[in-house]
């Protein structure tokens, strides 16, 4: 395959993971999935970001337990649209602008995190964060929760169109593994004070 076959083709399986992902009624089983899918993509595809001579030693991404207290049903909450322009390196700039914010977020984890719509050909939906464990047990410039552009899309729940927010999902960016990415990271306003222990982390030290 050529290389852009190769992304088209990533890009399908994680279209197809998180469509999975939201038809399950099951959502550990659901999350289990997620995390084997993940581990397969990052050893044997093409499009992983883990350099290829790291490839067949790379455990898979790491991950805190599946903690169910920090999945979350909200609502959405405009906000006057803000415009955002991200330097992504060869890719270009990046603009974007805030369209909604969460209602429900602040007493459990310190703080409402806001929507963005990347904008561009189809546009998309973005929600990128950092939190107490950034820097320290999490990367340093955050994890993404929703990147719909990408295929990661937790869903609506319920007929009012509540949004789902499982941080069990979150993950890191591809520049977190690898200098040859440069990622949009999580602008400012977006930084809950709580420690969200669940989804993607740093190894745990073996030694």
């Amino acid at each position: 395959m050529t290389e852009d076959e190769q992304l088209w083709e990533w890009r399908r399986r994680i279209a197809d993971l998180y469509y999975m992902i939201r038809s399950s009624s099951d959502v550990v089983a659901a999350w289990n999935l997620w995390c084997d899918t993940r581990v397969s993509l990052f050893r044997d595809h093409p499009q992983s970001p883990i350099e290829a001579a790291e490839r067949q030693v790379f455990e898979g991404p790491t991950t805190f337990p599946y903690d169910p207290s920090l999945r979350f049903i909200v609502r959405l909450e405009p906000v006057t649209p803000e415009q955002m322009t991200v330097a992504t390196g060869a890719d270009g700039d990046l603009s974007m602008h805030s369209f909604a914010r969460t209602a429900g977020l602040e007493t459990k984890l310190g703080g409402e995190l806001t929507l963005y719509w990347i904008e561009g050909y189809g546009g998309g939906v973005f929600l990128p964060f950092v939190d107490a464990t950034s820097g320290t047990e999490t990367y340093g410039g955050g994890r993404y929760l929703l990147d719909t552009i990408k295929g990661a899309d937790l869903g609506v729940a319920g007929a009012d169109g509540r949004l789902v927010l499982d941080f069990n999902f979150s993950y890191f960016p591809s520049c977190a593994y690898s200098s040859r990415y440069v990622c949009p990271l999580a602008p400012s306003g977006n930084r809950l004070k709580g420690a969200v222990r669940a989804g993607e982390r740093h190894p745990i030290s073996k030694v």
